[in-house]
């Protein structure tokens, strides 16, 4: 069977920052304290006005095939794993190959939410088995403070802008994928969701977005808790069953940045200490699909990550999803 490796990662934040104390000042009813007592954010990244999600890819691309060795048209293939893509047509993935001159890789989205990343990984894995693809460019990209309701002070708090990329090949040297594993419960969909802008509603017209109906809604967030918390342990469970492995010998562990909570009770249950977890939700907020690759990125690149280790991606989203990538250093 091919082994798929990971030869380089790469991220980018755009500079804009937005802190609790300037939400403060904002007319929502809330304060640092709330926020991080319930979130452990303390400050979230803002894309400028004129900066769209593949203007963040280009840049957590092109630090990926740097580290990775290759250029833009090594490339066979691209996923993004998005929900705000530039256009709803064509795919973000589209946009980022013109701008980094990928011209020889087909290019495609994978919406996913908050798990976009591990099932772009997934997507990617099938293509390299099968040999279709020897170099494929997984990129997960989000401008998610443009999808918030700004004065509801239960959702605007959580989201950030960022992106995070990665570069697969088959039989390098490398970080080895071992497994990805995804799961979906579409009866659970209307959960969190952003209703306007599909089939289901009307065109976007005024009386929509008077409506709120563009805005991410998150509908029952302490179920959105509790289910995320269990689907995260089982995931992390199948992670390491799958490739023979106990949880306890799981180095680090790389979740979708949801909420500091949810780590405390994942550790509590799986009985993991919380200084194998890797966190930056509280600089970057929740950067849905692309907070875990940029994790990743930055513990790779502080070398908090050895040679040998066990690491593991356990991610939680919309739709519902969740999944986990297992990867060996």
């Amino acid at each position: 069977m091919k082994r798929i490796h990971i030869l380089g990662t790469g991220s980018y934040v755009p500079p804009g920052i937005l802190t609790n104390q300037d939400l403060e000042k904002m007319d929502i009813d809330t304060t640092d304290e709330w926020i991080v007592q319930r979130t452990g954010i303390r400050e979230r990244r803002v894309a400028d006005p004129d900066t769209a999600t593949s203007d963040l890819a280009v840049e957590a691309a092109r630090r990926a095939l740097q580290a990775a060795g290759r250029t833009a048209t090594d490339l066979d293939m691209i996923i993004m794993a998005t929900v705000t893509p530039d256009t709803q047509c064509p795919s973000g993935a589209n946009w980022l190959q013109a701008k980094i001159g990928a011209r020889h890789a087909v290019t495609f989205d994978v919406t996913a939410a908050c798990s976009g990343f591990v099932f772009a990984l997934n997507v990617a894995q099938q293509y390299l088995m099968n040999e279709t693809c020897q170099c494929i460019l997984v990129v997960a990209a989000e401008v998610m403070t443009r999808t918030v309701n700004w004065k509801d002070r239960s959702t605007c708090i959580l989201w950030g802008d960022g992106a995070g990329a990665a570069v697969l090949a088959t039989d390098e040297k490398g970080a080895e994928l071992l497994s990805t594993r995804l799961h979906s419960d579409g009866s659970r969909g209307g959960n969190l969701l952003m209703p306007g802008g599909g089939s289901k509603t009307t065109p976007i017209s005024h009386e929509s977005v008077d409506k709120g109906l563009h805005y991410l809604d998150m509908i029952d967030a302490k179920y959105s808790f509790r289910i995320a918390v269990r689907c995260f342990v089982e995931s992390i469970r199948e992670a390491a069953g799958e490739n023979g492995i106990s949880v306890d010998q799981i180095d680090w562990l790389i979740p979708h940045q949801a909420n500091i909570r949810m780590f405390y009770a994942i550790s509590k249950h799986l009985d993991i200490p919380m200084e194998k977890f890797y966190i930056t939700i509280n600089k970057y907020g929740n950067v849905s699909s692309a907070s875990c690759a940029i994790a990743l990125d930055e513990a790779v690149r502080s070398k908090s990550i050895h040679p040998g280790q066990f690491v593991c991606l356990p991610v939680f989203g919309g739709g519902l999803t969740w999944g986990s990538a297992l990867i060996r250093w």
